[in-house]
């Protein structure tokens, strides 16, 4: 349907501004000619339940700016176009005026008349032309993402300034709202792919696609219960408000004023109204209405999108217990478990309303790896967060609860790339711009800031670009043999698309700043495997000494831990020294090496350790203490001593011996057992410092005893495989880690091997 809204500024002598809707027109209904301030009545239609609209005389030595609107009600998102005239009414100066001016002013009205009446017939001839190209399905009525209200027609077409507190992109000017911004997911990876070898996303994106800075960002709708003197205290930041027409509305308590505030709007997904409640992080005053919320919307999944604190900065209380049970209210809260993983922590409660016996189970899921200023230099981690909610959530759950401090930033990236994936799994087409648009109506300044917006382009990018690799774990083997099946018979496999598809990401050199140091050249293996700048492990530097900070090896995230591993290079004779002080900074206990000092007659690495004797390595005294042969290891201990303190810990040394030389293993059950040895044994001495990992180069058979770690621990803990996502994530940290397309099939191989020591397992 189109709606046609007449919309009038009138500015009279001695008059205030004043603003109403003149007339509403369906498509069907559009008149060739309409005559403004005829005084008469049109009737709305629904959804809008039959408003009568009243098209007023018009007001003598007034100002008129006319401005249409155009709806398209019937899609998912709320799909606008306008258009603006402004004129001037002259005063009647007598009753005998003549005759001839008023007709003049006639001609001059009837045409302003019709040109506005022409752009409404544009606006027709585009909504007309979309609906038929577009081959997206038409949501059913009680899915409408958006109840339309008049304030929406009478909302500014003017950007506010912002209050500094919380610094959107902002413009005083007035913009033009562009609409329907509707992408096809062809065109973004054509875009995006294109200028991958610049991997300057922020210029490509706003040079494809609209800014933020032309969607209206608030506050243009009433907020007036925000404002009550009474609920001020239950606002975390005084200009992030809860907009009336969306907000969520608590049940009164004993006619208390104000207790049905919270500081939380409704906020509609992909063809589901509601699907969503964006809120602020709770303040202790309002701890108990957060969780009457929960228990009255019937929500079962917490999405927290930010630390209790961030940059000495308090941005959340706590509104949970740390253990056993708390209660906040009515409401008993008991924590019943919690697992933390190296981006985000779940824990599980149990609620119940003080004195019924119904009982209810709560997930609370915290992103935990944002940092503390700007976003994500990377998205894989966060897409595998929101797929992670969206399997914790019943279906037939009510609003996921999405908060961080304010409730609107991260907030609002979490729902549209949230609401977006599930448009992708249906459509093959994305609206970004109309998305915020939509959300921004209905809690303000969602998606805060520019680089914000970027990030949910780059995301989805991202999803568009891996497509769905995450798999059941009792279905991998059917999965991996449709990745083995030749592509419409032709030699070229699914396998092999899919390790193409790690390579489109390009680091730029600015990534690798201290490893291009011309003073650290010489300390690097090979010139292609160097650590990204936001992920290398730095030395205490030496007073003096040029690079003394430096040394090839990456912090690597594990299933559970951030940074529970370090990647590595196999140490040259001038690095040895550094290596043996990174373990001892580092506190290192464990080390895994994957190759023979020589493979095919070339050196791969030197002996860094002693064989009988002490050596001195810089500071430190390293002491042979035993030396177990194991079937396919050996296992070493050291004793390592700081010269300068005396102090001393144990080291054990881990040394693969039955990696070929050429290729991977044929079977992986030995390599498995190899991982599992190294990770009990560090559980055993409950030692908290990474393991250090590495091969000669420290990418390739690296790369897969990182993947295969976190696979297999992740199959134990959730029950699916991602070897793609799991290698990609890896790849952002350090580059390369799983180098061939062997090695990366033999990571899938190793996972089923390990599967099927499962009976639960089993593929059906």
């Amino acid at each position: 349907q189109l709606h046609c809204v007449l919309h009038f500024n009138l500015t009279g002598i001695g008059r205030r501004e004043c603003c109403y809707t003149a007339a509403v027109f369906n498509e069907s209904q559009l008149p060739e000619i309409y005559i403004l301030g005829d005084g008469k009545e049109t009737r709305d239609w629904e959804p809008f339940h039959g408003r009568v609209y009243n098209n007023s005389p018009l007001i003598n030595a007034c100002k008129v700016k006319l401005v249409s609107w155009g709806f398209n009600r019937r899609k998912e998102n709320l799909t606008t176009s306008s258009s603006t005239i402004q004129i001037n009414l002259l005063p009647k100066l007598v009753q005998t005026q003549n005759q001839d001016t008023f007709y003049n002013l006639l001609w001059i009205f009837g045409i302003i008349v019709l040109i506005f009446l022409i752009v409404l017939i544009i606006i027709i001839f585009i909504l007309k032309y979309n609906r038929t190209k577009k081959k997206s399905l038409t949501p059913p009525p009680e899915c409408v993402p958006f109840d339309l209200t008049p304030k929406v027609l009478t909302m500014e077409m003017q950007m506010p300034t912002l209050p500094s507190t919380i610094s959107p992109t902002s413009s005083n000017e007035h913009v033009e709202l562009r609409r329907n911004q509707i992408i096809n997911t062809y065109n973004t990876n054509n875009i995006m792919n294109n200028n991958n070898n610049n991997n300057n996303n922020k210029e490509i994106i706003l040079t494809n696609y609209p800014p933020i800075h032309s969607i209206d960002p608030g506050q243009q709708f009433s907020w007036e219960n925000s404002k009550f003197e009474y609920n001020k205290a239950k606002n975390r930041y005084a200009n992030v408000i809860a907009y009336d027409h969306s907000r969520v509305i608590l049940h009164t308590i004993d006619g208390l004023p104000g207790s049905d505030y919270i500081n939380a709007n409704y906020l509609d997904g992909y063809r589901k109204q509601n699907a969503y409640i964006a809120t602020q992080g709770p303040l202790p005053n309002t701890f108990a209405d957060f969780w009457r919320m929960i228990w009255e919307t019937n929500s079962a999944c917490i999405v927290m999108m930010t630390k209790l604190e961030e940059r000495n900065r308090l941005k959340c209380d706590q509104y949970w217990p740390a253990r056993g049970t708390e209660i906040y209210g009515s409401i008993h809260v008991t924590l019943t478990d919690f697992i933390e993983l190296a981006s985000y922590s779940i824990r599980t409660f149990t609620i119940a309303w003080a004195g019924h016996p119904e009982k209810r189970e709560i997930r609370h899921c915290q992103f935990t790896a944002w940092p503390d200023h700007g976003i994500l230099e990377h998205a894989t981690s966060f897409l595998m967060f929101v797929r992670r909610v969206k399997v914790l959530n019943p279906p037939d759950a009510g609003s996921i609860v999405v908060h961080c401090s304010a409730g609107v930033g991260r907030t609002g990236c979490f729902i549209v790339i949230d609401a977006l994936l599930e448009r992708l799994k249906h459509e093959k087409t994305i609206d970004i711009y109309g998305h915020v648009t939509l959300l921004r109506a209905q809690r303000n300044y969602i998606v805060q800031t520019e680089e914000q917006y970027i990030f949910i382009y780059e995301a989805i990018n991202e999803a568009i670009q891996s497509g769905q690799t995450e798999v059941l774990a009792r279905n991998l083997l059917t999965h991996l043999q449709r990745l083995l099946q030749p592509i419409n018979d032709s030699s070229l496999t699914e396998m092999e698309l899919e390790f193409k598809r790690l390579a489109n990401v390009k680091a730029q050199p600015s990534k690798f700043l201290s490893a291009n140091n011309p003073a650290n050249k010489f300390k690097n293996r090979l010139v292609n495997i160097l650590p990204y700048e936001n992920t290398r492990v730095c030395l205490s530097p030496v007073r003096g000494v040029e690079g003394s900070d430096y040394i090839n090896a990456s912090y690597i995230d594990g299933y559970r831990f951030k940074n529970g591993y370090i990647a590595t290079q196999g140490p040259l004779t001038e690095t040895m020294d550094d290596f043996w002080r990174m373990v001892w900074e580092h506190n290192v206990t464990i080390i895994v090496m994957l190759t023979k000092l020589k493979e095919m007659g070339r050196e791969k690495c030197v002996q860094y350790w002693p064989s009988d004797r002490s050596t001195r390595y810089g500071y430190f005294i390293v002491d042979p203490v035993g030396a177990y042969n194991m079937p396919q290891y050996l296992l070493s201990e050291f004793k390592v001593t700081d010269s300068r303190d005396g102090q001393s810990r144990t080291v054990r040394h881990f040394l693969y011996t039955e990696w070929p030389e050429q290729g991977v293993p044929k079977i992986g059950e030995g390599f498995i057992d190899f991982i599992g040895q190294v990770h009990k044994t560090k559980e055993g001495f409950g030692q908290e410092g990474p393991i250090v990992v590495h091969c000669s180069a420290g990418a390739g058979r690296t790369g897969v005893f990182l993947t295969l770690s976190i696979v297999l621990e992740r199959i134990r803990y959730e029950g699916v495989v991602d070897i793609f996502q799991t290698v990609k994530l890896l790849r952002t940290q350090r580059p390369a880690l799983v180098q061939t397309e062997d090695q990366y099939q033999f990571c899938y191989r190793s996972a089923l091997e390990y599967l099927g020591s499962f009976d639960n397992f089993v593929s059906s």
